[in-house]
């Protein structure tokens, strides 16, 4: 009696587990449910301006002001055509080769300095090397419009007005602390063994960092490389300063100028061509987009 008492009991129990089980995954799932639905919400609340913009494109000039859904009610390609000829002698065109003529070097040259740079600071013995990282983190709280006018200045004695040099040149002297700083939380997360083994078998320093270190630093380089890309691609304050001749403006200008040339602003055209200046920045990306998170989620571990 006793032995068949307690079995019913171990049975009882047995179910009660099996409901509280049930109760606490039905609550997990209802959990996981909301939280998703927030997501989603978010996320489609962020990329309904984008959604829109692409939408907006392709309505003419009146019904972009008169409806408020993105769907346009007839697909008009006019914004696109006279967009990409532009009220200039030039095309749109002309303008996306002007902004690579700024974006590629630039990206390239602050690669090549910050990881030099982050190189340095990660892996060599420099006499002041703590004063002069605090230096290097200390340009990053300084805002970059006190630093306009004596740059202006300087580069006009340089000769440089109305070039992309001001815009291309101070990337060879890895002036973006943030890139810098990055590349060195990455550096200093990374094993030293495969140097030392490096050196072992007679490899110099820079042997090191070209055949051992760059591999494993590749997302970060590609972290840098596409946020340099983005910012570049987006700058509309340095061309504005800096250049003057309409035959040299990147595409952030031209936009700006397509809504200057009458007084009636062809806001299709000024949308259809903000589409294709986003393109550029979207597909690079979309095809660093593994090697960006890897970048961003490792900067910061230390090793």
């Amino acid at each position: 009696m006793m032995e068949a008492k307690s079995m019913k009991r171990e049975e009882e129990l047995v179910k009660i587990d099996k409901i509280r089980r049930k109760r606490r995954h039905r609550k997990e799932q209802i959990g996981k449910a909301i939280r998703y639905a927030i997501l989603v919400s978010v996320g489609l609340i962020m990329l309904y301006p984008l959604i829109w913009l692409i939408g907006a494109s392709f309505k003419t000039n009146a019904e972009i002001f008169t409806s408020i859904g993105f769907m346009p009610k007839d697909f008009d390609f006019s914004g696109y055509i006279r967009g990409w000829r532009t009220s200039t002698e030039y095309t749109f065109a002309r303008y996306f080769a002007n902004t690579f003529k700024i974006v590629i070097p630039k990206v390239i040259l602050t690669v090549i300095s910050t990881v030099l740079t982050a190189y340095g600071f990660a892996r060599f013995k420099i006499p002041g090397k703590k004063y002069l990282f605090s230096i290097l983190i200390g340009t990053l709280l300084l805002p970059n419009v006190v630093l306009r006018i004596p740059q202006y200045l300087m580069y006009r004695e340089f000769n440089w007005l109305n070039s992309y040099k001001p815009l291309v040149v101070p990337a060879a002297f890895a002036v973006d602390a943030f890139f810098v700083f990055m590349l060195i939380q990455f550096l200093r997360g990374l094993p030293k063994d495969l140097e030392e083994a490096a050196v072992i078998d007679g490899c110099n320093s820079f042997q090191v960092l070209i055949y051992v270190l760059i591999p494993m630093l590749k997302p970060a380089i590609i972290s840098v490389a596409l946020f340099q890309f983005m910012w570049t691609m987006n700058d509309f304050l340095g061309p504005l300063i800096y250049i003057s001749s309409v035959e040299k403006y990147p595409v952030s200008i031209a936009l700006k100028m397509s809504m200057d040339a009458s007084a009636i602003v062809q806001w299709n055209q000024v949308l259809a061509m903000s589409v294709i200046a986003l393109l550029p920045s979207l597909i690079v990306f979309f095809l660093a987009q593994k090697h960006f998170v890897d970048g961003i989620s490792t900067t910061g571990m230390k090793g």
